[in-house]
């Protein structure tokens, strides 16, 4: 098993944290979720330093259960879904460099800790994320119900909006740490729907671009209470053999 070594981090590494926080920061108290902002305190966030796992999950021990789980970077679908159904949420402990602080092609720690840890405090959100991952690893070799996974995480852990104190705030990850899509997912350019687990399936993700939509839930109990609706359309994709094309071969 794989664990932080936070004293290896280095001035640079709590530097470069300490850019990205603020100036996301700078910002996002009135853009995302109440949510957030509580998580980010129960897992001890700090402006000038890198989180300490050990820390982290002494919040989130206490609030869900849940905990990161250290990995290398990108790991397979199968061992991804795995941890995700045991209260286990996999981050790699590396950190972009100050030559990096605009674009990393694969997501880091940042995006990992800051973006998504957070809401790994919420009961109802992480409930969806755990019966999600079980009812993907039941079909986890039918390539058509992995891709609809993909999408429904897509959509809401990473890309999803909630309607909170009569405004649409972000609860999701690739919207938390990313400086642009944050600002533009919740100005009036941006193209909002109501959140449809059909609608989702039929909607390949994008991952070069911003979002053309952006599915808004009304709660993290919503969310969760679409279970029995995706396991159903999920066993009709198998009963049918139904081919969903992947949204990137």
């Amino acid at each position: 098993m794989m664990r932080q070594e936070y004293d290896n981090y280095t001035d640079e590494d709590h530097e470069v944290w300490s850019i990205l926080y603020e100036d996301q920061m700078s910002h996002l108290p009135s853009k995302v979720t109440n949510f957030y902002l509580e998580g980010a305190s129960i897992v001890g966030f700090k402006p000038d330093k890198v989180p300490n796992f050990d820390r982290v999950n002494e919040g989130l021990e206490s609030a869900t259960g849940w905990q990161v789980y250290v990995v290398p970077g990108l790991i397979d679908n199968k061992p991804f879904f795995e941890h995700l159904s045991r209260k286990e949420f996999p981050a790699t402990t590396w950190l972009r460099k100050k030559s990096q602080l605009k674009y990393i092609e694969e997501p880091d720690m940042f995006h990992d800790v800051f973006g998504h840890v957070p809401l790994l405090s919420v009961p109802a959100f992480t409930d969806y994320l755990q019966a999600l991952s079980l009812i993907t690893l039941k079909y986890i070799d039918n390539p058509s119900v992995v891709e609809v996974a993909a999408r429904l995480y897509w959509y809401t852990v990473e890309f999803g909006l909630i309607k909170e104190d009569g405004a649409v705030k972000i609860y999701g990850a690739g919207l938390v740490s990313s400086p642009g899509e944050s600002r533009y997912c919740v100005s009036e350019d941006a193209t909002h729907v109501p959140f449809n687990v059909t609608e989702i399936f039929k909607t390949p993700y994008i991952k070069d671009k911003y979002q053309a939509q952006y599915f808004v839930i009304n709660s993290y109990e919503e969310l969760f209470s679409s279970i029995a609706e995706i396991e159903s359309l999920v066993e009709e994709i198998v009963s049918k053999n139904e081919v969903i094309e992947p949204s990137y071969a």
